[in-house]
C-alpha cells in the first residue's frame, strides 16, 4: 500500500473524501485552516461542494441541513470556532443527525494563541452544547492515526445518527508524517429517514429538535441516552503500554501521550516501574480499560496540554481508589519528555 508524506489536516482532508464525504462547510481559522484549503481545491472535483461560509455558526447550521438531507458531510475548526458552533450541534444531536466535526485545538481562552494546546477536553466531553445530549469523541495520537479516525468517525455518526468530533491539536494538525490511506468507499450506508424527496412512495420525513410536549421530548432524551450506553458498553477504546509490572501509570491522550511514552521508556531505563494509559475514546471515557491498566499500580499522573480537565475523569473512572497527581503546560508549550520523567519520580516512582 503506497505511503505518503502528508501535514495532519491535509490528511484528515484527503481521509474524508476517500470515506464518502459529500459536503464540507467550514470557516478558516488557525491551526486547521489547510483543512479547508485542501477541500476548496479536491471536493468539487469528486462531486461534492465545499463552501466556505460567512461564520461559524453560518456552517454548522449548513451542516444539519446536509446531514438532514442523508449526505455526508463535515466541517472543522479551532476551539474559539467550535465554541460558536455549540448551538448548531446542540440542534444537530437534538434532530439525531449525523456528521464529523474536526476540532484542530489552539491555546485558549478567548483568542489566546495558535499554538497546539489540549484545553477544549471539557468542552468535546462535557459542554459542547447546551441540553441533555453527549457527542462520541475521539482522540488520536498521530497523523495515521487520524486518518484511521476519520472513516470510524463517519461510520459511528451514521450507526449511532450523532455528531461525533474528532479532538486534534495544533500539533498534530500541523506536523509531516508517512500515512497510508483506505481505498475509497463505494458504498455507504442507506438512510431512511433522510428528507431528500420522498417520490410518493414513502411518508414525509421531517426533521426537528423541537418538542412542544414534556413527554415528548423526555423519551426524545430518554431514547438518545440508551443509545450512549450503548457506547459506553460497546465502543470506548483505550491503549495500555508496559503497564502488567508498572508501580505508576501515566495517562495522557492525543500527542501528549507520545511524549509520555518517551517518559515512561526513560523511566524504565531509570529502573522505575512507570506504564502509559492512553485514552483512545474521550467520551465515553474507557473506564474499563483503565482500571485493567491500573490495577496493580499504585499512583496515577496525568499529563496534559491544559491545566488539569482529564483529571477528574480518571478519579472517577478509578472510583477515587489511587492518588492521581498532575503534570501539564498550558498556552501553546509543549510538553518535555524530561519534564514528565522528573514529575514521575516526585510522584511516586522509585528506582
Amino acid at each position: 500500500m503506497e505511503r505518503n508524506l502528508m501535514k495532519g489536516n491535509e490528511a484528515i482532508a484527503e481521509a474524508a473524501l476517500r470515506t464518502g464525504c459529500k459536503c464540507f462547510f467550514g470557516y478558516p481559522i488557525t491551526p486547521q485552516t489547510e483543512i479547508s484549503a485542501y477541500l476548496s481545491k479536491k471536493m468539487p472535483k469528486e462531486g461534492g461542494v465545499f463552501l466556505q461560509a460567512e461564520s461559524e455558526i453560518a456552517a454548522i447550521n449548513m451542516v444539519l441541513g446536509a446531514s438532514a438531507s442523508g449526505v455526508r458531510v463535515m466541517t472543522s475548526s479551532s476551539s474559539p470556532g467550535i465554541s460558536l458552533k455549540a448551538e448548531g450541534i446542540s440542534y444537530i444531536a437534538g434532530s439525531d443527525l449525523p456528521c464529523v466535526i474536526i476540532n484542530v485545538q489552539r491555546g485558549g481562552p478567548g483568542l489566546g494563541g495558535i499554538q497546539p494546546s489540549q484545553a477544549d477536553y471539557w468542552q468535546a466531553t462535557k459542554a459542547i452544547g447546551h441540553g441533555d445530549f453527549h457527542v462520541l469523541v475521539y482522540a488520536p495520537c498521530s497523523v495515521q492515526e487520524m486518518v484511521d479516525t476519520v472513516t470510524k468517525a463517519f461510520d459511528m455518526a451514521d450507526s449511532y445518527r450523532m455528531p461525533v468530533i474528532i479532538l486534534a491539536d495544533g500539533l498534530l494538525g500541523q506536523m509531516m508524517e508517512p500515512v497510508t490511506f483506505p481505498e475509497k468507499k463505494t458504498e455507504l450506508p442507506e438512510k431512511p429517514w433522510a428528507t431528500n424527496g420522498h417520490g410518493n412512495k414513502r411518508k414525509h420525513n421531517i426533521i426537528n429538535s423541537l418538542y412542544l410536549q414534556p413527554d415528548a421530548l423526555e423519551n426524545s432524551v430518554k431514547n438518545r441516552f440508551e443509545r450512549y450506553e450503548e457506547l459506553k458498553a460497546n465502543h470506548a477504546q483505550a491503549e495500555a503500554y508496559l503497564y502488567e509490572d508498572a508501580d505508576i501509570i501515566v495517562a495522557a491522550y492525543g500527542a501528549t501521550a507520545r511524549i509520555a511514552k518517551s517518559a515512561v521508556n526513560l523511566a524504565r531505563e531509570s529502573g522505575i516501574k512507570a506504564g502509559l494509559f492512553r485514552p483512545v475514546t474521550l467520551w465515553p471515557f474507557p473506564v474499563k480499560e483503565i482500571n485493567e491498566a491500573c490495577k496493580n499500580a499504585h499512583t496515577v499522573l496525568c499529563c496534559e496540554m491544559s491545566m488539569g480537565q482529564m483529571i477528574d475523569d480518571v478519579k472517577l473512572a478509578l472510583n477515587c481508589s489511587k492518588p492521581v497527581g498532575f503534570f501539564g503546560r498550558t498556552g501553546g508549550i509543549i510538553p518535555k519528555p524530561s519534564e514528565i520523567l522528573e514529575e514521575i519520580k516526585k510522584t511516586g516512582g522509585n528506582a
